[in-house]
């Protein structure tokens, strides 16, 4: 009997993303015609958030300190499940990171649930995250308590293809800043301490370092400020390195070592040094929960999904990897039908065809149908935290 009931909520789950498909796919449009960037989503807030009050969300504008954040609430079961949607685009490419499908499928799984559940089946709350690309604003909301309570969390990333758990890395940036001394390249050479020349010896280290670094690890960097004229010894020169690896131990032990690089450039050229880590904007790597995924891949292949199994780390990084430290969460990708990889203007094009809008579509169904396993499927929440603990634990290898 519970298997009917659980069925019967995922067919009505499917029919009401069918019901306000349209509302989906125009919403999708008006958010990818009108890009905009970390923390100035305003036209994209402006179509979420009556969307999510017209399907019975009660909700709290400008959530937890930020303009373009909110969060809503239905229902008032036993478990709190949190769905999340990013909606800020990239500078000059536009959402070539498909967030206006993200945000759809968001808000499309969380109309999906007032409709499949009673009330007294779980309690829904669907995040709006700002500032993904940027600042990581999932950081600044789990840090203001946005994500207090939630049981579990959930999201899901357009992509060239179908995968249900893809690793993500972690990411430390740090900005670096040597200062020299200018004078004349030419009348003074001698009084000079050369910025630019501590800056390319660190970034010569760095280059050393990568050789002998993990396969589940990145680091690359630019040069930000190299000087202003030939003929000036560069007094001040920047760069900006990001550091990435799968386990979190990793990543710690990988900044010292970089560290180590700046350092030797200081050291090498007589200037001075100052880095900043941003470790309040520090993405964690993505912890994908088992149970969960297990259900997501069972509910996305009744919906005709194709999953594909990937091994290899061409990947990147997100702040729901945060998420994933503190809840129970899955942050699978959904296709938008196309080749096309994510940060290009081709994947920019490919996130507003009807291939795409088909996969947001398909791909709320499939959230919203996990969501019902958690609130309805006796001992699969026990599961989910459970094999959350056993993750989170010592992961050293």
């Amino acid at each position: 009997a519970i298997g009917e009931h659980i069925d019967r909520a995922k067919q009505s789950a499917q029919a009401a993303v069918d019901a306000v498909s349209g509302d989906l796919v125009r919403i999708s449009r008006e958010i990818h015609s009108h890009p905009e960037l970390a923390m100035n989503e305003r036209h994209a807030y402006a179509q979420l958030v009556p969307f999510l009050a017209a399907q019975g969300f009660a909700m709290q504008e400008h959530a937890c300190g930020m303009e373009t954040a909110f969060r809503g609430e239905w229902g008032h079961g036993p478990v709190t499940i949190g769905i999340c949607a990013e909606y800020d685009a990239l500078p000059e490419i536009g959402h070539a990171c498909g967030h206006n499908l993200i945000a759809t499928v968001g808000v499309g799984a969380a109309a999906a649930l007032t409709r499949a559940l009673d009330p007294g089946d779980a309690r829904i709350v669907i995040l709006g995250t700002p500032a993904e690309e940027l600042y990581g604003g999932k950081i600044t909301m789990i840090r203001a308590g946005g994500f207090a309570g939630v049981d579990v969390a959930m999201m899901a990333h357009s992509a060239p293809a179908d995968i249900v758990d893809a690793p993500m890395f972690g990411v430390a940036h740090v900005d670096v800043e040597y200062r020299g001394k200018a004078v004349h390249a030419s009348v003074f050479p001698e009084q000079g301490i050369n910025a630019l020349d501590a800056l390319v010896t660190a970034y010569q280290t760095v280059a050393q370092l990568r050789q002998h670094i993990r396969r589940d690890a990145r680091i690359h960097g630019i040069v930000t400020h190299g000087g202003d004229a030939a003929n000036i010894v560069p007094g001040l020169a920047k760069g900006t390195f990001y550091v990435r690896a799968l386990k979190p131990w990793y990543l710690e032990q990988l900044k010292e070592r970089v560290r180590h690089c700046f350092e030797a450039g200081a050291l090498a050229t007589g200037c001075e040094l100052t880095m900043d880590w941003h470790e309040e904007a520090e993405y964690a790597p993505m912890l994908n929960n088992g149970p969960m995924c297990e259900a997501y891949r069972r509910n996305g292949e009744a919906l005709g999904k194709m999953f594909i199994d990937i091994k290899d780390l061409s990947t990147g990084s997100s702040d729901m990897g945060n998420v994933s430290q503190i809840v129970p969460s899955i942050h699978p990708n959904f296709s938008v039908g196309a080749t096309a990889f994510t940060h290009s203007p081709q994947f920019t094009a490919a996130a507003i065809t009807d291939a795409a809008h088909a996969g947001m579509l398909q791909t709320a169904k499939a959230l919203a149908m996990t969501a019902i396993d958690i609130a309805l499927e006796p001992g699969l929440i026990d599961r989910i935290k459970s094999d959350f603990a056993a993750r989170g634990r010592g992961d050293t290898l």
